[in-house]
């Protein structure tokens, strides 16, 4: 019944076996996660030398942006040629896109090169969450899924301290050459532990390119409208209605293609079921909001508090160092109960907490303050970090695997595409609209461009109505950032608590698994 070329190995690994495998994928974890922590402290210096203040956001949008369109194409690859070899592909996309990133000389090379290096790290995360899902049995995903993402904020705390150190000391430049020696170290340890006992490789299956172009057509459409809408250009100009019409067309299209093609790069079978529905609907509020707190509280920490780059890291430290806790516990509570429904209501109320605390957020918040509302959104995240690739993944059969978590890597990161385009967009926006109100234009140190250094040179009056204007635009942010949020709690409840299995199906028996365990 099965085409598979490869018939994997049913036998469970041993625990001995899969923490071994586990160093490498925990390195390449810690090289996806890096990279982007890292450069956030760096931003405002990066705006201030290079330009573009109105393209900051692009920075980390065009990252993600790639990352979301490549994740689905990247999790269909390792079904059909095998995750391990896909894998290792994508850690050399994304190193060369490192190497180019700190060769830009300006604002559009760089948000270019961003672009190619998030394609390399949409194959890191799909890779790394199949991996696992291929390795060990659904009952025991929680334990090593939440040691996974642990991965996460401690490259979250590493992250931006190392990137505002180097930003100080050094040369912005750095914060993309240091994955290179980490790549290169990934891709030999992953090379000599990680072995796939359960990949099913059917290579008669046939990539859908056409639905891959039109999903890429219709979120940079839709991307491009939601972020340059009132900001670059008017609501109702041409510009913005064209791409309306091009997202509205190239979403009809994609569902045409995806319900008619043999092999969907999304395949809309997997949304009949519920979890999997609302495990990819929390994972996009958990994108919008955890992408849009680390690209813009830097700003209000730099500019508005004074802070340099790498206190600006410090600071997020009570929200990583809670993400972390939280996940290493949350993932051991839901190996040894099997239950996992609390997760996702608690995770999303603590995240719209935390979210609307910083929506308060004024000149005169002191530095602890804003480190306690870092903790309570650090722990609505620990709660959401591996809860929903874990509902996911306990919704498909084992031969599905890799383009489900595929797919809820997608909708994450299309949470953080949107997200930081809608926010940025709103960001600008009200920038540009206190300075105006105040018949100011943008302050400059007289090359034109402001770094946060060199704002603190400029007259007194000057410097508070910037920080007035970066304060306006952070409390939006947050405030619909909280919003998406408390739109995450009331789906959680919906959610059903459905018993994790006790072991991964063998491989023929996941072809032929009826309609009805497909529920599962």
């Amino acid at each position: 019944m099965t085409n598979a070329h490869t018939q994997p190995d049913p036998v469970r690994l041993s625990p001995r076996q899969i923490v071994t495998a586990m160093s490498g994928l925990i390195i390449a974890m810690l090289l996806a996660q890096l990279d982007n922590m890292i450069v956030a402290p760096a931003l405002p210096t990066i705006v201030g030398e290079l330009g573009g203040m109105d393209h900051l956001a692009w920075v980390t949008t065009g990252y993600v942006l790639a990352s979301t369109v490549s994740t689905p194409i990247w999790g269909k690859l390792g079904d059909i040629f095998g995750h391990r070899g896909t894998f290792m592909v994508s850690i050399v996309v994304f190193l060369a896109g490192s190497a180019l990133c700190g060769m830009s000389q300006d604002m559009s090379s760089l948000i270019g090169f961003r672009a190619f290096q998030g394609l390399g790290a949409g194959g890191l995360m799909v890779g790394i969450m199949s991996a696992i899902g291929l390795m060990v049995p659904p009952r025991e995903r929680g334990k090593y899924q939440g040691i996974m993402m642990a991965v996460m904020p401690v490259a979250m705390i590493g992250g931006p301290l190392l990137g505002g150190f180097i930003t100080d000391h050094a040369s912005w430049r750095w914060a993309f050459y240091v994955n290179l020696p980490l790549g290169i170290i990934s891709l030999i340890v992953v090379w000599f532990t990680l072995k796939l006992p359960q990949e099913i490789r059917n290579s008669r299956v046939r990539i859908d390119w056409w639905g891959s172009a039109v999903l890429t057509i219709w979120i940079t459409a839709l991307v491009l409208m939601l972020s340059w809408g009132g900001s670059q250009y008017g609501w109702n100009s041409a510009q913005i209605i064209g791409l309306g019409a091009t997202a509205a067309v190239g979403l009809v299209v994609f569902l045409l293609i995806e319900r008619n093609t043999a092999e969907p790069v999304i395949p809309l079978r997997l949304f009949t079921n519920a979890n999997f529905s609302l495990a990819n609907a929390l994972g996009f509020v958990v994108g919008f909001a955890m992408f849009g707190g680390i690209t813009f509280l830097p700003q209000f920490q730099q500019y508005v508090q004074g802070q340099s780059a790498t206190n600006s890291g410090l600071l997020l430290m009570p929200m990583m160092i809670a993400a972390m806790i939280v996940s290493l516990a949350g993932g051991q509570i839901i190996s040894r109960t099997g239950h996992y429904k609390a997760f996702p209501i608690i995770g999303t109320a603590l995240m719209g907490a935390g979210l609307f605390l910083f929506s308060t957020m004024g000149l005169d918040t002191p530095a602890f303050q804003s480190g306690l509302y870092m903790a309570v959104l650090g722990a609505g995240m620990g709660c959401m970090m591996q809860t929903t690739n874990l509902i996911a993944q306990n919704s498909v059969h084992v031969k599905d695997i890799g383009v489900a978590t595929g797919t809820t890597t997608f909708a994450r990161n299309m949470g953080g595409s949107l997200g930081i385009s809608i926010l940025g967009s709103i960001y600008a926006g009200r920038l540009t609209d206190t300075l105006a109100a105040a018949h100011s234009p943008a302050p400059s140190n007289g090359s034109g461009q402001l770094t946060p250094a060199t704002l603190q040179a400029l007259p007194l009056p000057v410097q508070q109505l910037f920080k007035q204007a970066v304060t306006n635009g952070i409390q939006d942010v947050f405030f619909l950032s909280a919003l998406v949020a408390a739109a995450g709690f009331i789906l959680a409840w919906f959610i059903r608590q459905v018993a994790l299995r006790g072991h991964t199906p063998a491989p023929a028996q996941a072809v032929e698994t009826t309609a009805e365990e497909l529920a599962i």
